[in-house]
Order: structure tokens, then C-alpha cells, then sequence
């Protein structure tokens, strides 16, 4: 009977065991996804000075992430891209030094590098599609403004950001999926534009909702 009972719960511990094995293969724990992104900014400024609003220009580049499942469902991922946008006013009021009452100021451009860390939660309704929702924050850095032939200089601050996601992944293969993914990025960042070439002692200060739309497509490993 002794070895009865212990040939059960040695059978147990080992099925239990076995099932636990299964359990933790049922899942990758590292994706990494190579996407193409348009970047929609979905723009909008309070100027002082001269009044008007911003446009902000549209763009498309490659972008890297890198996902960590801490379990079957719940995920962090990782969003790497850099992108460079043509900046200028719309209907800008600049009568008082000599210029249009409804102009178009040419800012330049500036490169922004936007790392996004959002948290997901992934459905598996079948083995082929694996949408996901996401949230996180995002910190945008404002580096190498070329401030155009219009105004002598401008100047961006970093800031935080909030991001929203919505994508799902597509196998097709054991390790290889395509991915369709869309983020909205709710970023808002402080200018001061120089335009002391203008007139004396004229800066610009503006508050500036870019909030872009990122709409992406690419394929993925798991591993």
C-alpha cells in the first residue's frame, strides 16, 4: 500500500510538474518587432506676439521595440524611433513689424527622439491574431533645431508625455509574426522662438500640442 501511495504522488508531483512545463512554453517571453511608422501630428499652439497656430509636419520611419511578457498576457514594451519635422506658424499677425496681417513664419526643423514604455495586455482568442491595449508615458527630446531663414533662433523643452496603443500581432510561423499597431502620443512641449532679427528684443514664446498619431506595420520574432 506504501508504494502504492507513494507511486501516485510521485505520478502527481511529476504531472503537475509536467503541466507547469507546459504551461510556461504556451508563451515567448521576448518579442522584438522592426516597424514602419507614420508619424500624424495632430498639432495645435497658443502664440503670444504674433497669434496664428502651428503646422507640423507628417513623416515616416523605421521603428525598433522590444517586448517582455511577464506572463500570457501582460507585457511591457519598449519603443525606439527618432523623426525630424518641418515646423512654421499659420495666419500669423505680423503687421507691427512691417509684414502680412495672415502669415506663414518658417521655423525650421528639429529632430525629436520620442522613447514610449507602454504596458499591455494581450487577447489570445486563437493561434493565428493577438491583439493587444496598451498604455504608458512617453519623454520626447528636442534635439538639433535648425531654426530656418526666417527667425534667428528656436528652442524646444523636453518634456513627458502620455501614450495610448491599440495593434495586434498576426503569426505566421512559430516565430514570426507581422504586427499592425497604433499609438497616440499626447505630447505638449514649451517653444521660445528668437526672432530678434525682426525687431529688437522680439522672442516668441508659444505652447505647442503636437499629440501625433503613429500608425505602424512590420514583422516580429519571438522568442
Amino acid at each position: 500500500m506504501k508504494k502504492a501511495i507513494l507511486s501516485i504522488v510521485t505520478g502527481l508531483i511529476f504531472s503537475l510538474g509536467f503541466a507547469q512545463a507546459q504551461e510556461n512554453q504556451e508563451y515567448d517571453k521576448w518579442q522584438i518587432r522592426l516597424r514602419g511608422v507614420g508619424v500624424v501630428p495632430v498639432e495645435n499652439a497658443e502664440i503670444s506676439t504674433i497669434g496664428g497656430n502651428v503646422s507640423v509636419s507628417s513623416t515616416f520611419i523605421p521603428e525598433l521595440d522590444i517586448t517582455y511578457f511577464f506572463s500570457k498576457n501582460v507585457a511591457a514594451e519598449l519603443i525606439l524611433g527618432t523623426t525630424k519635422h518641418n515646423v512654421h506658424t499659420t495666419n500669423s499677425d505680423l503687421s507691427a513689424i512691417g509684414g502680412a496681417a495672415n502669415a506663414n513664419v518658417d521655423l525650421g526643423d528639429v529632430w525629436l527622439l520620442p522613447p514610449t514604455l507602454t504596458l499591455q495586455y494581450h487577447f489570445r482568442p486563437n493561434k493565428v491574431w493577438k491583439p493587444y491595449v496598451g498604455a504608458g508615458v512617453n519623454y520626447t527630446i528636442f534635439y538639433n533645431p535648425d531654426a530656418g531663414n526666417t527667425v534667428k533662433d528656436i528652442s524646444y523643452d523636453n518634456t513627458f508625455g502620455f501614450a495610448m496603443q491599440l495593434g495586434t500581432d498576426i503569426n505566421i510561423s512559430k516565430n514570426i509574426f507581422l504586427n499592425l499597431d497604433v499609438k497616440n502620443i499626447l505630447l505638449k512641449t514649451d517653444v521660445n522662438v528668437d526672432a530678434s532679427n525682426l525687431a529688437a528684443g522680439l522672442h516668441i514664446p508659444a505652447k505647442v500640442d503636437i499629440n501625433p498619431f503613429l500608425l505602424g506595420f512590420g514583422v516580429g520574432i519571438k522568442f
